[in-house]
């Protein structure tokens, strides 16, 4: 506990003294020149250091192949991603559903791109519990303790939330795990009853690609030991989100830029370590009016989020 305290705290010394740095530069140039890099920040799914690692190939391949120049900034949490976009920080982001909602009504950032997993272009959250629990039901999670991924996660709170209130469940503790691994980690080992993180579809093969996947290799047991309890509502996949007065012939030029990355089997690979993702389609802002339409519906105040 106290490594993965101090793991935490460290990381955030980081990206606080780059926010630091960043803050200190005032940009210089057209954007994209050496002196002012496109700023390209990833939503913090999975470990820093995963994204960190296979992002650099990506990075590379950008500026071969637009002459712009790349940084890159993995914050946190989803909601620092949406800050980058309302500070300046931030020219794009792959985010989370929710995260660009937020984005796009505060500070007019737009979506163009939406990722494909596995053949589509939506995702879903699950409940999970261990096998022993003796849970059965969504009503059995009453006074329960419960780990959530972010809080403003789609498919590891606000879909799963929904379910829940849905169902008339009154929780125990809550908490929220960050990741969607943590979370499937704190169920298998019972530090929580059950908790919520993204699903998947099963491979044709039977081999799982929900968010039990991510710890297969610290717990291959996992499978056995923990279950989908259920599963929620369609979520659209997440974006790739371009500030708002981004010149038009950088954004074009990266779009053009990230499918042909996709094309190459290193891109593809790197995609599924990062985001589990195969592809990307075009997006427009009303792909994403089913998601606020869940949000009004569990009447969220999304300035709580904002602190």
């Amino acid at each position: 506990m106290q490594a993965g305290f101090m793991g935490r705290m460290l990381l955030t010394l980081f990206w606080l003294s780059t926010m630091l740095v960043l803050a200190g530069c005032q940009p210089k140039g057209e954007l994209g020149s050496r002196d002012n890099p496109v700023r390209l920040y990833f939503t913090p799914s999975v470990d820093a250091d995963t994204i960190a690692t296979n992002s650099r190939e990506f990075i590379r391949f950008l500026e071969q192949e637009t002459g712009d120049y790349y940084v890159t900034g993995i914050p946190t949490s989803y909601i620092a991603v949406v800050e980058a976009f309302g500070s300046g920080r931030a020219d794009i982001g792959a985010m989370n559903s929710f995260g660009y909602l937020m984005a796009h009504e505060r500070y007019g950032a737009r979506a163009h791109l939406k990722m494909i997993r596995h053949g589509v272009d939506y995702y879903q959250g699950q409940i999970v519990v261990r096998y022993d629990s003796g849970i059965e039901s969504l009503q059995d999670l009453a006074g329960k303790r419960f780990a959530f991924t972010d809080p403003a996660s789609t498919s590891g709170y606000f879909f799963p939330l929904k379910m829940l209130r849905d169902a008339g469940v009154r929780l125990g503790n809550e908490t929220f795990a960050m990741k969607h691994d943590s979370v499937i980690t704190m169920v298998y080992q019972g530090q929580v009853d059950a908790g919520s993180a993204y699903y998947s579809a099963p491979a044709a093969d039977g081999s799982i690609r929900d968010a039990r996947q991510r710890v297969l290799t610290q717990f291959p047991d996992v499978e056995q030991q923990v279950r989908i309890l259920a599963i929620t509502e369609k979520i659209p996949n997440d974006p790739f989100v371009f500030r708002k007065d981004m010149p038009e012939e950088v954004r074009d030029r990266f779009i053009a830029a990230v499918k042909r990355f996709l094309d190459t089997e290193q891109g593809q690979e790197i995609f599924r370590n990062i985001y589990s993702v195969e592809g990307l389609v075009d997006a427009t802002d009303a792909d994403y009016d089913p998601l606020r339409a869940m949000i009004r519906a569990i009447e969220l105040d999304t300035n709580q989020l904002l602190l």
